[in-house]
């Protein structure tokens, strides 16, 4: 372990704004919209960073575009992730996004999908040092009153982990905040994330860093903080049916102890509102087929759930979902008051 102290105090300074606490919500693609965000927020994370929006200002009209830079309601501060290549694009959809309420402009390099990389956006541009000066430069010029932060990966495979090199060119860049996942853009999801290259880039960097990949738990998050150095963490996958995950890591980050399991009748409600906020923000028909994977995750690992999940799949409509989820949660608090899992989570829970 490393001398560095966890950051445990219940405030962060972080891109001119004072956070609640360390704790992010990462920027994942199809799921955080803005009714997981704003769930996310209210059970206690920090910063929730958007679905990433392109670039290409030919879509700026798109109905998805439009949903993705919807923040009506949402708590303060607003992140919006861009992605491109381009870095005159870029600096245009950065100006989009400040003048449509964004108030921290995030850069995306870490997206390891091919759809994103086969354009030389997301991790991939982590290949070419100088054209993400150029990008870090434009953006930042472009929108001097709105902070501007980046997250990216160790490196492009495990034979060019450079990203104490970007790391460098960031801040030099006048960006204000870093995020890095603990994998190479080749590991996709596969295999551990490794820690060590965070803890380097804290070493060389001044702005705060965000230590990101298999934050799985408060215990996880610690270890991570602690380990690394860094000035915070970022949950993703983990936070996926579980977005208490944040308000149980807040406590443990500031007692040392952990909070018991969330009653039944508190997740039945909680995911119960995340559902209604799906059907309202995407419409009815839409959500339903949205809230599918949502329940999904809700109910991954419990007793009885996969047969109920393969059965709610097929439900149409509105009413028998929320029926369903009702009668799901019922039986479960009938047996246990608190939530229990059969076992360990699966492993594309606790990522």
């Amino acid at each position: 372990m490393r001398d560095f102290p966890p950051l445990v105090s219940p405030s962060m300074q972080y891109a001119g704004f004072t956070l609640r606490n360390n704790l992010f919500v990462a920027p994942m693609a199809g799921v955080t919209d803005r009714p997981f965000r704003q769930l996310c927020k209210k059970l206690g994370a920090g910063v929730a960073v958007s679905e990433m929006v392109t670039s290409n200002s030919l879509l700026y009209g798109s109905a998805k575009t439009r949903r993705r830079a919807n923040h009506e309601g949402e708590v303060d501060p607003i992140s919006v992730q861009i992605a491109g290549a381009d870095p005159l694009m870029m600096a245009e959809a950065a100006r989009y996004n400040a003048d449509s309420g964004a108030q921290i402009i995030d850069i995306n390099m870490g997206c390891p999908a091919k759809k994103v990389c086969n354009v030389m956006a997301g991790s991939a541009l982590m290949q070419d040092e100088a054209l993400v000066a150029r990008i870090l430069e434009a953006v930042v010029a472009a929108v001097p009153n709105t902070p501007v932060t980046l997250k990216f990966r160790t490196g492009w495979n495990r034979q060019n982990r450079n990203a104490p090199a970007i790391a460098r060119i960031a801040e030099a860049s006048g960006i204000r905040a870093i995020a890095i996942h603990g994998r190479t853009r080749a590991d996709q999801y596969m295999g551990e994330a490794e820690y060590d290259t965070i803890a380097q880039v804290k070493s060389l960097v001044s702005i705060p860093v965000i230590a990101n990949g298999d934050i799985t738990s408060p215990e996880k998050a610690k270890y991570v903080l602690e380990y690394t150095g860094a000035d915070g963490v970022m949950i993703g996958r983990a936070a996926q049916g579980r977005p208490w995950i944040f308000r149980e890591t807040e406590h443990y980050l500031a007692t040392g102890e952990l909070l018991p399991p969330p009653l039944v009748s508190e997740i039945l409600q909680v995911c119960r509102e995340h559902l209604c906020d799906l059907y309202a923000f995407y419409g009815e028909d839409t959500g339903v087929k949205i809230a599918r994977k949502h329940i999904s995750w809700y109910t991954k690992g419990l007793v009885g759930s996969a047969a109920f999940r393969r059965a709610m799949n097929q439900l149409p409509d509105v009413r028998t979902q929320l029926e369903a989820v009702d009668e799901f949660f019922g039986h479960l608090a009938e047996q246990d008051a608190r939530l229990r899992y059969e076992a360990e989570l699966p492993q594309e829970l606790a990522a």
